[in-house]
């Protein structure tokens, strides 16, 4: 109470404290962190599926598909609930999702099984991530936006990272296929501890001090998803290509690297690791930037030109592989750094959730579309140890949909820079 301030008679709240606003990120972080190993650790696992469960490209490719194959229609309905519910019941909600997939992903070699397992933990995990971006924006709406994005986000790749190179820190989980699924298990209790932590604080925080306001809706507004405006599609459509060529390689890209590089199973982890630890670093250092300086659109476009020659320099030259997956890494940090942070401003604050949920919903669908199409195109090809060309197919699905990713950032970028403008180019903010 002695925080406040009596104005015409109303107790009025203070804005957060910075302290508070980052303790509050810390909890965020912490539940993201957990969601994001759950979704990176098939990927080093593939070889190991393959090797003892005879599962195909195919297989392993819709194990990571049917992750997100609920989120093309669910992320509507999350984004909603979030607004409806609020963050501290959705983080909750979701968090305990994503454990119990991962205990049944842990259950049984049967594809079906575990296919059923990743479905509950993509049920839950892009409505995690979801409502921790609506989280972050509540919290940090006037201060640092960007920056805060670039911590979430962070946080996020360092369990991406923990799953990349966990056959490097832990190999001899990688003697058995259950193994690592367990270590999956205990890594998404992360994310219960996260949403408890967030509860905590958002409670007592509310108490203390003046918010952003926050929707309640009681059903889906269809109407207003086609209301959104012309730069949140091109956002969309930058999501779509950008991410569909980030994670539908990390499914392949340890198999790639062992079968077509002849780099071991621990090289391999690093190399594909390089990915989510140049998003650790980088994120937070672009967000500050892009809160400074702005320019979203023509870095986000500078990003996306960055993983064009990615592929064909991995598959069609002798370029040690380090160099383009840093590459990849750097584009990994700069765009997503930049891009939710941007939906803020193209999107009324009230409808965070459901534009987010959108966004989300046609990645999703990008994602399952590529992944059966990168895993189909491997095994119509013979992609194999004694077949490294066979990978060469998926490799240019890869390039050309990196080529749509510059053009819709450009498009993008058009439309700042006229009359349409959002602020994208030009609006800063600081801490």
């Amino acid at each position: 109470m002695s925080d406040a301030v009596v104005k015409a008679g109303v107790i009025e709240k203070p804005p957060p404290s910075r302290a508070w606003r980052w303790i509050i990120l810390a909890a965020i972080a912490i539940a993201c962190y957990g969601g994001y190993y759950a979704f990176d650790y098939i990927g080093p696992l593939a070889p190991l599926l393959s090797r003892q469960l005879h599962f195909s490209n195919t297989d392993i490719g819709l194990l990571q598909a049917v992750y997100s194959l609920p989120n093309i229609v669910a992320m509507l309905v999350c984004g909603v609930m979030i607004d409806r519910l609020g963050t501290r019941k959705s983080l909750s909600i979701f968090g305990v999702l994503i454990f119990i997939g991962l205990v049944i992903t842990a259950l049984s070699p049967r594809l079906g099984i575990m296919a059923t397992g990743r479905l509950l933990v993509g049920s839950g995990g892009e409505a995690l991530a979801l409502a921790a971006n609506v989280g972050v924006a509540r919290w940090f709406w006037h201060d640092g936006l960007s920056l805060a994005f670039g911590l979430r986000a962070s946080a996020a790749r360092l369990g991406s990272l923990s799953a990349q190179v966990s056959p490097a820190w832990a190999p001899r989980a990688y003697t058995y296929w259950r193994w690592p699924l367990l270590l999956g298990v205990g890594f998404g209790g992360f994310c219960l501890l996260g949403a408890v932590l967030y509860w905590m604080l958002d409670v007592r925080g509310e108490q203390r001090f003046t918010l952003g306001h926050m929707a309640r809706t009681t059903k889906i507004p269809l109407r207003e998803v086609f209301q959104f405006n012309k730069s949140f599609w091109l956002i969309a459509a930058l999501c779509v290509t950008f991410y569909g060529c980030i994670f539908p390689f990390e499914t392949f890209g340890q198999k790639f690297l062992i079968e077509a590089r002849h780099v071991s199973p621990q090289t391999a982890a690093l190399l594909v690791g390089m990915e989510p630890f140049f998003s650790l670093v980088g994120m937070p250092i672009f967000g500050l930037l892009v809160d400074r300086y702005a320019h979203r659109s023509l870095l986000m476009m500078f990003g996306s030109l960055l993983i064009v020659p990615v592929f064909p320099m991995l598959g069609f030259t002798n370029i040690p592989p380090a160099i383009p997956m840093a590459m990849m890494g750097v584009a990994f940090a700069l765009v997503p750094a930049v891009m939710w942070p941007a939906l803020v401003y193209v999107v009324d604050k009230s409808r965070l959730g459901l534009a987010n949920g959108m966004l989300d919903t046609v990645q999703q669908l990008g994602l399952v579309i590529i992944n059966l199409l990168i895993g189909w195109a491997n095994d119509r090809w013979l992609a194999s140890a004694k077949n490294a060309a066979g990978y060469h197919a998926g490799l240019w699905m890869f390039t050309a949909i990196a080529v749509l990713a510059v053009l819709c950032a450009f498009a993008l970028w058009q439309v700042e820079t006229g009359p349409s403008s959002h602020g994208l180019e030009t609006r800063t903010t600081r801490l």
